[in-house]
């Protein structure tokens, strides 16, 4: 059974930083692409960073330079470093591994930026 489990979201007042971590269990982690996707009120879920299984990374144009994401192979976890949050970052974040044809999902995080 595969889980992914997603932890870190919280309260932060503008410019401050969080780090989200996600603990996948079932899956080879290794060999999946990572990726943390977000969802705000009223919108779509969209992809906020990505992780290769090789490492390489790939952001947002609106997270650039804001956010890091990075894995512990060794530990099966994936992070999502935000700093210099803005109102505008607050949203459920998801945690999503995938592979080939095969995708899953954590329950999310919720991410609260208060101006």
């Amino acid at each position: 059974q595969v889980q992914l489990v997603e932890s870190g979201g919280g309260l932060v007042q503008t410019g401050g930083s969080l780090r989200l971590s996600c603990a996948a269990s079932g899956i080879i982690f290794s060999s999946y692409t990572m990726a943390w996707y977000r969802q705000a009120p009223g919108k779509q879920r969209e992809l906020a960073a990505l992780i290769s299984s090789g490492g390489t990374t790939n952001y947002a144009d609106s997270v650039k330079g804001r956010f890091t994401i990075s894995r512990d192979n060794a530990k099966d976890t994936v992070y999502l470093q935000m700093n210099s949050l803005r109102p505008e970052d607050t949203a459920v974040y998801y945690c999503n591994a995938r592979k080939r044809l095969s995708a899953y999902w954590g329950q999310g995080t919720q991410v609260t930026v208060s101006s």
